[in-house]
């Protein structure tokens, strides 16, 4: 009896199912209480995360070298701490810092060091702020953009399958995922927009942050590929580092910090 490519093919295709749910719903529970309680419980996890991805950063860009690994990281997370706490004048130089030190401390890859340092940490500053300042609904309706547009891509790329997005740097990636990441925003967006009073405005705003998400998606599907690497590191089994699932959340969070300030976000609520 002959082996049909088929059956063996299938189960690979979900074999990180198991692990990618479990540890996806392990950080669900953790963010939420996070989110939940807010204040400098929020702060400091948003901090640690921040810190550990810029060590997983340096390891990747320069490794076996834990100490400067260990250096960089402590100083980003202390950045996003600290700079809550001072008026933004005083805050903007502050989160840059680790930035322009790691600059000096790598031998290469330093542009790459210094561009994803400073999405990292304005991103985290950013989430900071919809927590602080708009509320928990509002900090909800952004995770829930982002982690929609992964789930939905996620099932409907393995399921419908179809042409890729971009094979050389991400070869899972397809059209039909991405395509349909940007319909489950919509939908979120359309619920919020019933539900807060907000205009129908937000429907667009969060397809743009879903784009926004699957940006920084690539973009750190870029820099492995480009470094040789599968994961940016194995510290969440099934979805590999803290950068591997966060990416998109840096991307989504960093954009509605600068588009904020434009649209008078959110819109249509006084």
């Amino acid at each position: 009896m002959s082996t049909d490519s088929k059956p063996v093919g299938r189960p690979e295709k979900w074999s990180d199912l198991a692990a990618r749910m479990g540890s996806g719903a392990a950080m669900v529970v953790i963010g939420a209480l996070g989110i939940w309680m807010g204040g400098q419980w929020f702060h400091v996890l948003v901090a640690l995360i921040c810190g550990a991805m810029v060590w997983e950063l340096v390891g990747m860009l320069r490794p076996g070298v834990p100490n400067v690994q260990a250096l960089l990281g402590g100083l980003t997370g202390g950045a996003v701490l600290l700079s809550v706490y001072l008026p933004v004048g005083f805050a903007l130089p502050i989160l840059l810092a680790p930035a322009l030190i790691g600059f000096g401390r790598l031998e290469r890859n330093r542009t790459l060091y210094m561009s994803f340092t400073v999405m990292i940490l304005l991103a985290g500053f950013g989430l900071i702020q919809v927590r602080d300042e708009m509320g928990v609904g509002w900090m909800l309706w952004l995770v829930l953009v982002v982690v929609v547009t992964d789930v939905v891509g996620y099932f409907a790329g393995r399921a419908i399958g179809g042409p890729k997005f971009w094979p050389k740097v991400s070869p899972k990636k397809t059209w039909s995922g991405t395509a349909a990441g940007w319909v489950g925003a919509a939908l979120v967006g359309l619920l919020f927009s019933i539900n807060t009073g907000a205009g129908l405005q937000l429907i667009g705003i969060s397809i743009a942050i879903s784009m926004a998400s699957q940006m920084g998606d690539i973009a750190e599907s870029g820099m492995k590929r480009r470094l040789g690497v599968k994961d940016s590191s194995n510290l969440i089994p099934g979805h590999g580092g803290l950068m591997d699932r966060f990416d998109g959340m840096l991307g989504g969070a960093l954009f509605l910090l600068v588009i904020g300030q434009f649209i008078g976000f959110p819109p249509g609520v006084g």
